[in-house]
């Protein structure tokens, strides 16, 4: 299936030999296999890359340090291509350390030139007539050894990197969108690891829990806590330690005693035999607590916050999505290269009056003010004629008071006319 030899790169030694190997190479491939589904903490578990000659596989569980391979990574004339590169790059930001400088994403270039499937098997088959392995996608990683099934699919997906990017390149020059992959990448290459829900507040995004009293959080949090000592002890994602539906029943019915519990989970059941008692008590436990509940957590919001009333900006934002629409019509693109609707959003919220104030918008790129932006600021001004005439405090206030006054200036007149009252 591949030509190319493979390099397994699994002590010290062998990272130096795979460092000088590279010594020289303009463009290597990169990708990263973690344990999300099967650990406590996620972790990479493989590191795979691919030169112009071989293919190497780096096992960073065997206990070395990758420290070696932080200057290719951050090195401006050596290409990195990852296909889907977010996640690989946070990852490793994490783990060793890496800053990534010149990286190619074969799936944002994908998208860039309007394909209709992105994902790299598919690439494959399109471009090569290679029907790509997806056996292994939700394997455990973090196992070992690792078994030559195993190698055959991890170096894949490094190997054809360097031949699908030099057929993108191409593209990206014949189709004049070379500018706008550039920047794309580079915001990728910022993209850091963060944890946004504070951990003692995690349990309050568990879906379902907004309908719960306070007692039944009081006993959610209970439950949540020693799920995670569990899940952490044993290293397993905490939802296959308990499942959240059961933590949430529980909390609900909040039963006394192990013969209670088993109304509510099968009696027999090993999550029963396990954690029955320790449920139980954490609920009982939760209970006698006084402390104030943590609040809900508030949903991280990043970009730029609007300056009008949601009204206005919805009827603006509609008006950018027809826009939008009648754009992807006419320049036949995909709508990656007109706007999302979170930047048709921020737009609608700030109403930009010159490319400037568009261009400094946290959404938007600088290639969309390049392409775009006079359609956009003459769709924003106009949006902005059309807008009732705001009157000043004084003069509405002036107008207001003009009926009462010409009411009392009918009642005084109307007064002056009348005949006085004739004596009896």
């Amino acid at each position: 299936m591949y030509r190319s030899p493979l390099f397994i790169v699994d002590t010290p030694e062998k990272l130096q030999e795979m460092v000088a190997m590279l010594e020289g190479e303009p463009v290597i491939g990169i990708d990263t296999e973690a344990d999300s589904m099967y650990a406590y903490q996620e972790k990479v578990c493989l590191v795979q890359v691919s030169d112009r000659n071989r293919d190497y596989i780096i096992d960073p569980l065997a206990g070395f340090s990758l420290d070696p391979l932080a200057p290719f990574m951050e090195d401006p004339e050596i290409v990195k291509i990852f296909h889907g590169a977010d996640y690989d790059v946070v990852s490793m930001k994490r783990d060793f350390g890496f800053t990534f400088r010149n990286l190619f994403d074969t799936m944002i270039t994908a998208q860039i030139l309007g394909l209709p499937r992105v994902g790299l098997a598919d690439l494959c088959d399109r471009y090569f007539g290679v029907l790509m392995e997806k056996k292994y996608q939700t394997h455990n990683w973090a196992l070992r050894p690792l078994q030559p099934e195993h190698l055959d699919y991890a170096r894949g997906d490094t190997h054809y990197l360097l031949a699908l990017r030099e057929l993108f390149v191409r593209k990206l020059q014949r189709t004049g969108r070379m500018a706008i992959a550039q920047e794309e990448f580079a915001l990728v290459e910022d993209r850091e690891w963060s944890l946004k829900v504070p951990k003692e507040q995690l349990f309050r995004k568990m879906k379902g829990a907004n309908k719960l009293d306070d007692k039944a959080l009081r006993a959610l949090r209970g439950l949540w806590d020693m799920r995670d000592a569990h899940a952490e002890r044993m290293n397993r994602p905490p939802y296959k330690v308990i499942p959240n539906q059961v933590l949430l029943k529980l909390a609900e019915k909040r039963p006394e005693t192990l013969e209670q519990l088993g109304k509510h989970v099968r009696a027999g059941s090993s999550m029963v035999r396990r954690y029955g008692e320790e449920m139980v008590a954490a609920i009982q436990s939760a209970m006698e607590t006084t402390d104030e509940l943590p609040d809900v957590p508030k949903k991280v919001r990043s970009g730029t916050r609007a300056k009008y009333g949601s009204r206005e900006v919805e009827r603006l934002f509609n008006q950018l999505k027809e826009w939008r629409s009648q754009v992807l019509k006419r320049d036949k693109v995909p709508m990656i290269l007109v706007g999302s609707n979170s930047q048709l959003k921020a737009i609608a919220g700030t109403r930009p009056a010159s490319l400037q104030e568009l261009g400094e918008l946290e959404e938007i790129r600088d290639w969309q003010v390049d392409i775009y932006g006079e359609e956009l600021l003459e769709l924003v001004a106009a949006f902005e004629a059309g807008m009732p005439k705001k009157r000043s405090k004084s003069k509405a206030s002036s107008d207001d008071d003009a009926p009462k006054k010409r009411r009392r200036r009918r009642r005084r007149k109307s007064g002056d006319d009348a005949q006085p009252a004739q004596e009896s």
